[in-house]
């Protein structure tokens, strides 16, 4: 296979990182994922990842805290998933950075948009850890707001079911699977893809979607490599 894009976005939720445990990382999972992620590497892709923090903490479900504070431990999730991350890559013999959008010196790089453009085209992978650094944004704003900012050809947006669907496919059995959608299908029929500001965000800068089920990680290949595989949000026009 030959890679259809230069240079992608990655997101990875934190989910997929917990395997069947359900919470935390499990490092078998983890390598599972980064094995893929690996070979589009030596094929010259130039990967950026941003993890989300689900899987130890949701700042959305945390009831009478303080959200602003509930967000910034959300964040500091993201930055432990980001290091299990970047491990299990150094161990498959890959060079990667971790960046994180809160200073935090001793373990990470700070975010510096130009640093990480770097680092690609060195062929690193960057793995981008507390989101947008900012309380009321998810990681998927992140993620194209970052997707955005380095200038990738796709935001490969890893999921744990198959592509969008009109409502979700665990409840009802006879859920329609959508094969290509307009920006404008998101957020008008309110598909909880990702949030409308990140939805809005990759429409405002012409950044393609693809949505795909990380079960099989070798899906991450086959999307880097355009094989029709989940489902394609892109340009209202072009559809």
């Amino acid at each position: 296979m030959q890679p259809k894009y230069k240079r992608v976005l990655l997101k990875l939720s934190g989910e997929s990182l917990a395997g069947d445990a359900g919470h935390g990382i499990d490092f078998d999972t983890v390598l599972k994922i980064c094995r893929p992620i690996k070979t589009c590497s030596l094929m010259g892709v130039q990967i950026a990842i941003v993890v989300g923090g689900g899987n130890f903490w949701r700042g959305r479900s945390s009831g009478k805290m303080d959200r602003t504070r509930a967000d910034h431990m959300g964040m500091l999730a993201t930055a432990i998933n980001a290091l299990g991350v970047a491990d299990a890559l150094e161990q498959l013999g890959v060079a990667v950075r971790v960046q994180t959008a809160i200073a935090m010196q001793e373990i990470a790089e700070p975010y510096i948009r130009n640093r990480a453009v770097r680092h690609l085209e060195k062929n690193r992978i960057v793995v981008l850890g507390c989101g947008t650094g900012n309380p009321f944004f998810s990681t998927d704003t992140a993620a194209a707001l970052r997707a955005a900012e380095i200038d990738a050809d796709i935001i490969l947006k890893a999921t744990m079911v198959d592509g969008i669907y009109d409502s979700d496919p665990k409840k009802n059995p006879d859920a329609k699977k959508f094969e290509t959608l307009t920006y404008m299908d998101v957020l008008n029929k309110d598909l909880k893809v990702m949030d409308s500001t990140a939805a809005s965000l990759c429409r405002d800068n012409h950044i393609p979607i693809c949505v795909f089920d990380i079960a099989d990680p070798n899906n991450i290949e086959k999307a880097i490599c355009g094989q029709p595989i989940g489902t394609i949000v892109k340009e209202d026009e072009v559809l």
